[in-house]
């Protein structure tokens, strides 16, 4: 009876509620990830929850590699668990996540999506990794390291959230080095790092002397191989100190502490939170050059550092392209 008739009155009494009630109060939160927890994107996600969950401000469950088949049911399990608010990515299951949340209204659902969320389904916000900006800085100190001109890129699939951080980084790289070729593929696969690993190789062959690392597995190409390597949403390089020159890095904690706070406070709404990606929100940063500090042009970090003040302060903009990128 709660469920068919006062849903939507339970939803208005917690939004009614005083704030402070609800800081008393650890915020259940659950996850659903369709990859390990290791995955580049996954862990920048897992890391931001287990923070909040040191904080002492939620309570944090989750479950990896769940199959696009069987997502809804794991979604409405932890809603009848009593999970307020749910995290996750739904690139694949778009549909069935929506359904799900329009029957649990009065759960909070933060999902990684490449569409917007609608007024109509007022409990279901969407996020997106926007680290364009620090993309488009690694791609200046890539331009500013490759000798050939020639650099390979291995990406997941052509989705939005990945052209976009493709095109940042090829527009850094120009920057610097406008008759740079590029090399652009795809493996069809969020994990699959032996795929991309034989990818990088084929690249390599084909003259690349710097790899774009969009999934794992490049980076191992990139060492046996020789030549170097730039990360992404992750750094890699501590285990790859003599490859891997930079990384551009997401922060996702500034997306999910926004959520907690609205779900506390009873202010959780369809909201866009790629927002919160952008540097200037703290959601994105170039990853220090540590092994290679030393080795990257002096001009290169120069620019980086003035391109990096423009992006904060707003006097500069990284153009936002989701097409799918083309081999040059």
């Amino acid at each position: 009876m709660l469920k068919a008739a006062g849903a939507g009155a339970a939803l208005s009494v917690a939004s009614s509620l005083p704030t402070r009630l609800f800081a008393q109060e650890k915020l259940k939160v659950a996850a659903i990830y369709t990859v390990p927890f290791e995955q580049q994107w996954v862990s920048r996600l897992h890391k931001a929850a287990n923070a909040a969950k040191d904080r002492g401000d939620i309570e944090y469950v989750a479950t990896e590699n769940v199959t696009n088949t069987d997502y809804e049911r794991v979604m409405r399990e932890y809603a009848e668990a009593g999970n307020k608010l749910i995290l996750g990515e739904v690139f694949g299951v778009e549909d069935a996540a929506r359904i799900v949340a329009k029957d649990y209204p009065d759960v909070a659902f933060l999902m990684g999506s490449s569409f917007k969320p609608e007024a109509a389904l007022p409990n279901f916000s969407t996020f997106d990794n926007y680290i364009q900006d620090a993309s488009y800085l690694s791609g200046i100190v890539a331009g500013a390291m490759t000798k050939s001109k020639n650099i390979g890129m291995v990406g997941g699939y052509p989705i939005p959230e990945v052209n976009r951080l493709m095109h940042a980084f090829m527009a850094g790289v120009k920057e610097v080095a406008p008759d740079t070729k590029f090399q652009v593929a795809f493996i069809g696969s969020w994990f699959d790092p032996p795929k991309a690993k034989e990818t990088a190789f084929a690249q390599i062959d084909g003259g690349a002397d710097l790899l774009y690392a969009e999934r794992f597995g490049v980076s191992d190409a990139a060492k046996e191989r020789k030549v170097l390597a730039i990360g992404n949403v992750i750094d890699t390089q501590a285990d790859y100190p003599e490859t891997v020159v930079a990384s551009a890095l997401w922060h996702f904690e500034p997306t999910l502490d926004k959520a907690i706070a609205a779900v506390k406070a009873g202010s959780f709404k369809a909201e866009d939170y790629g927002v919160y990606s952008f540097m200037k929100e703290g959601g994105c940063s170039l990853a220090p050059l540590g092994t290679f500090d030393g080795k990257v042009p002096e001009e290169a970090k120069k620019l980086v550092a003035e391109k990096e003040k423009a992006i904060k302060d707003g006097s500069f903009t990284v153009v936002i392209n989701d097409e799918e990128p083309k081999s040059s």
